[in-house]
């Protein structure tokens, strides 16, 4: 497993652009770590800390968004049932995984 931050700069790379239709904004709670990232139609960027209000907010165990962000595996129920995977808007959590290589 990376790290959180190791995953976060690996995220910036595999970014493809045009996959969001707007700018969108998502706040990022891996483990201890948070973040900002702010996706339009030409670039990804992530910042340490909470620096907006975001369109979507995701908590998860940094195992779990691993695969979610990598290898496009969706959180299971029991990831979500063992709280170890929350979200505020599952639409925009599900053009998240489309938006990476």
């Amino acid at each position: 497993m990376a790290s959180p931050d190791a995953l976060i700069a690996e995220m910036s790379r595999r970014y493809v652009p045009g996959k969001v239709p707007r700018a969108l904004t998502y706040y990022l709670s891996i483990g201890e770590h948070k973040y900002t990232m702010r996706l339009d139609p030409a670039a990804c960027t992530i910042t340490p800390g909470k620096t907006e209000n975001a369109d979507c907010v995701i908590k998860s165990d940094p195992t779990v968004f691993e695969n979610l962000v990598l290898k496009r595996k969706a959180p299971g129920a029991f990831d979500i049932a063992r709280g170890k995977f929350k979200t505020s808007d599952v639409a925009l959590l599900s053009l998240l995984s489309d938006c990476f290589r």
